[in-house]
């Protein structure tokens, strides 16, 4: 009975083309990203040679950084890059700094990184249990805030003492100056009385913001408002302080102070009026 050679009944992959290879029909290699299968026994005949191979499939173009796409391999080059499409294609943005936000400016524009912005910042956080005569904030102040607040706690470690503010200049502590205006209104309840009190001054050497005049020897709390601590103006504090010790005794005063000077401040410094401060914590904010 004659014999008929039907050849390969479906395709043969092969794999990469080897010039090393013997081939015959019906093998399908791929050659520089294209596939060809072979249509006459060859060996070292490299596709697209026509005589041996018939094209398959094409390999498509390359991508570019243009208008044929991007190669994301090579663009992508280091952790935290993202991508992103241009007016022409698509792009690499880096990673930006710590703490920033990927922001965008609308329809047309591209991304990119950008801080975020408030109108009341958190600049600054202190806590100290050393004991020590005074307590500074100071190096702060800058021309992106109008006002600053500061919401501070203390301990004074004795009896009966009195709260106190002065500022800081470039020169150091106001400490000699009659520049300082203060007026506030207060409560008091002891053990055995209470009774509304006031506390003003005006031509002095600091402000005297928290009355001590009972037994108030545990703690201090409240906050400042300070205002146009930079400009040429008087600059202004707004202030809410309580003293209390662990017994009935305590104290709250209200209210505001100047210092009638145009020198820029660049902070303030805290003490009492006899002993130390010997636990302080302190929240400095910046509002625009």
């Amino acid at each position: 009975m004659a014999q008929i050679d039907l050849g390969s009944i479906k395709f043969n992959w092969k794999g990469s083309y080897s010039g090393a290879t013997a081939y015959v029909v019906d093998d399908v290699v791929e050659s520089s990203g294209s596939s060809y299968i072979c249509i006459a026994a060859t060996t070292g005949n490299a596709p697209p040679n026509a005589t041996y191979w018939q094209q398959m499939s094409a390999k498509g173009t390359d991508g570019t950084n243009g208008t044929n796409g991007t190669d994301l391999t090579t663009t992508l080059t280091t952790q935290g890059d993202l991508v992103y499409r241009d007016g022409s294609g698509l792009q690499r943005l880096g990673a930006g700094t710590n703490g920033q936000v990927l922001t965008t400016g609308g329809a047309g524009a591209n991304p990119s990184w950008g801080t975020v912005s408030s109108d009341y910042v958190k600049l600054a956080s202190f806590s100290d249990t050393t004991s020590a005569p005074t307590f500074q904030i100071d190096g702060y102040f800058n021309s992106t805030y109008k006002s600053y607040k500061i919401i501070f706690t203390g301990t004074s470690g004795g009896s009966a003492q009195d709260f106190y503010v002065r500022v800081n200049t470039s020169t150091g502590t106001a400490d000699a100056s009659s520049n300082y205006v203060y007026a506030g209104a207060g409560w008091y309840r002891t053990s055995s009385s209470s009774n509304a009190n006031s506390i003003s001054g005006w031509n002095q050497n600091k402000w005297h913001i928290g009355y001590g005049g009972g037994d108030f020897s545990y703690a201090t709390f409240g906050e400042i408002t300070l205002h146009n601590p930079l400009n040429a103006e008087y600059k202004t504090i707004n202030y809410n302080i309580g003293m209390y010790n662990t017994g009935s005794d305590f104290y709250t005063n209200a209210g505001s102070a100047s210092w009638q000077s145009g020198t820029a401040l660049t902070g303030l410094t805290f003490f009492y009026s006899v002993v130390n401060i010997s636990f302080k914590k302190f929240n400095l904010y910046g509002l625009k």
